[in-house]
C-alpha cells in the first residue's frame, strides 16, 4: 500500500514539473506562430472575377424571382 503512495506522490511531482515547463514555454512565446503572419497576405481572399461576369453590366439589378411581376 505504501508503494502505490510513493508512486503517486512522484507522478505527481512529474506531472507538476511538465505544466511549469509547459507555462513557461508558452509565457515565453515558444509558441507563437512566425511564419503564418508573413504568408497570410499572399492567400486570396476572394476569388477573381471571371471575364464573363466582368462583361455583363454590374450595375443592372436582376429580379430575385422571375415570376414575381412585383420585382
Amino acid at each position: 500500500m505504501s508503494i502505490i503512495i510513493m508512486l503517486l506522490g512522484i507522478s505527481l511531482c512529474i506531472a507538476l514539473f511538465f505544466l511549469v515547463a509547459f507555462l513557461w514555454s508558452v509565457h515565453g512565446g515558444q509558441f507563437d506562430d512566425q511564419v503564418t503572419p508573413a504568408i497570410r497576405m499572399l492567400n486570396d481572399d476572394e476569388t477573381p472575377a471571371s471575364k464573363d461576369a466582368q462583361k455583363e453590366a454590374p450595375d443592372s439589378p436582376k429580379p430575385k424571382n422571375p415570376e414575381d411581376p412585383t420585382a
